[in-house]
């Protein structure tokens, strides 16, 4: 065993349309099947709601732009590890490593597992009388379920898929993706037209104003956890064929896809619930798919958005890994997550602790505490990276890339302002979230001054 997993190289094996394909299975998944509630529950109006998904479409689209030209520049597998490495230094750069780690991809795992069991519930004949939850102070501290147990087995068996190769896991990825998008294409076309939905669910008092309080940016916090993703394919930087060119072109096409498809997709939600019925709701697709088509479409609606969210499980599942690996490599985390192995050139143990901690999540944290928490911290690490893109120009430090970010310098104040929005009116309107966001932070430098002193002791003794 201990030769197949000594390797220490990734392969370029994944084309342009794989590649805008990981990024919309990325994309695609927990967060539109079921955040629309929840900003319903804060704006109460559906003009709000559609013009706050429109705004997360920009910041992402803005950010996708600006990536393609880290990515163009510095095509290596880690993504925003290594831009903020060239940018700020290696503590950032870890700190986004850290980050990844923790809230990129291990609790937006748990996050898309918990929603896909929740949706396989509806047809599965899981026992709803089992659960059992450990407190600790009146605080639930571990809770065993039928809905954690199918979560925790949906990302150990696609965790094993993506060990067992790149090709493998990319062909389960695609075939995933494509019925998706298919059933979303579907279930949009077919609401409209043979739904049994209201244009009046459209009507209520709206004021412009009301975009520029402290609800609306709590409410991106959601919409921006239903965007992430839009920077999946630069993870793949070193996997990925011709990167200088198809790294823009999959984060650009990807992006914009989506963002068509959400907006349709909340229009939909909205023609088929209104306000009331939405607000709060998890299960939104599938209680639309009711609405609309009645409940026995309904549960057919919610085996298919099940093997939706699974896409993006999946795809998270595949992404994730390359960061801890370009993290060991730079040895600022431990050298096992730096093997590959040789047999299936796949980053094995960084895709086991990924797995292991995701299903620490999912037995611990609630579904709504898991996407304020992942927004928050997310928004501020990709405006730090953005921000990285502008320091490279200002001092000239990125090598010449072949493809510069459109709308150069409007494009990235976008993002950045959006951005800067939603972190300092999370601060003020959940404390408590953004507490535990920096508290994560500050155990990653512990963690990295951890590593950089063990490092010196090493070459001292040399």
């Amino acid at each position: 065993m201990k030769k197949h997993l000594n390797s220490n190289e990734l392969k370029r094996e994944i084309g342009l349309f794989s590649a805008v394909v990981l990024v919309v299975a990325n994309m695609i998944g927990t967060g539109i099947f079921t955040t629309s509630g929840f900003i319903m529950a804060e704006l109460g109006n559906p003009v709000a709601l559609l013009l706050c998904w429109v705004l997360g479409g920009i910041f992402a689209l803005s950010g996708a732009l600006c990536y393609g030209e880290l990515g163009s520049a510095f095509p290596h597998a880690g993504g925003e590890y290594v831009y903020l490495r060239e940018a700020f230094g290696r503590l950032t750069a870890f700190l986004s490593g850290w980050i990844s780690l923790i809230v990129g991809f291990s609790a937006p795992i748990a996050a898309a597992a918990i929603a896909f069991a929740t949706y396989a519930s509806d047809i599965l004949p899981l026992s709803a009388d089992f659960k059992y939850t450990l407190t600790l102070a009146q605080i639930n501290i571990l809770t065993i379920s039928p809905i954690t147990i199918l979560a925790i087995c949906a990302v150990i068996a696609l965790s094993l898929v993506h060990y067992h190769s790149l090709r493998a896991g990319s062909r389960v990825q695609n075939a995933l993706t494509i019925f998706k998008i298919s059933v979303i294409v579907l279930f949009i076309a077919a609401g409209f037209f043979f739904g049994q939905g209201s244009i009046a669910h459209f009507k209520g008092d709206f004021s412009w104003a009301s975009l520029f309080q402290g609800k609306v940016a709590v409410s991106l916090i959601f919409v921006s956890f239903a965007y992430s993703g839009w920077n999946a394919a630069a993870y793949m930087g070193s996997e990925i064929k011709n990167p200088a060119r198809n790294i823009p072109v999959a984060l650009f096409t990807g992006t914009l896809i989506v963002l068509v498809l959400y907006l349709l997709l909340n229009v939909l939600y909205i023609y088929a619930l209104g306000a009331n019925q939405m607000s709060g709701v998890l299960e939104v697709g599938a209680k639309s798919a009711a609405y609309l088509f009645g409940s026995y479409i309904g549960k057919y609606f919610s085996t298919a958005i099940a093997i939706g969210i699974l896409s993006a499980l999946s795809a998270m599942i595949l992404t994730g890994p390359r960061v801890y690996y370009a993290m060991s490599k730079d040895r600022v985390f431990f050298k096992i997550f730096g093997r590959v192995n040789a047999s299936y050139s796949t980053p094995a143990f960084s895709i086991f602790l990924q797995a292991a901690i995701a299903i620490v999540m999912i037995l611990t944290l609630s579904f709504d505490k898991l996407l304020l928490y992942i927004g928050f911290t997310l928004s501020l690490f990709s405006l730090l990276t953005v921000l990285g893109l502008v320091t490279l120009r200002l001092e000239k430090k990125a090598p010449i890339a072949a493809y510069k970010t459109f709308g150069y310098p409007l494009t990235p104040i976008i993002f950045i302002a959006g951005n800067l929005w939603i972190v300092c009116f999370s601060l003020f309107s959940k404390p408590i979230t953004s507490i535990f966001g920096l508290i994560t932070i500050g155990l990653g430098v512990l963690v990295y001054f951890c590593f950089s002193r063990k490092k010196r002791s090493r070459q001292s003794d040399r």
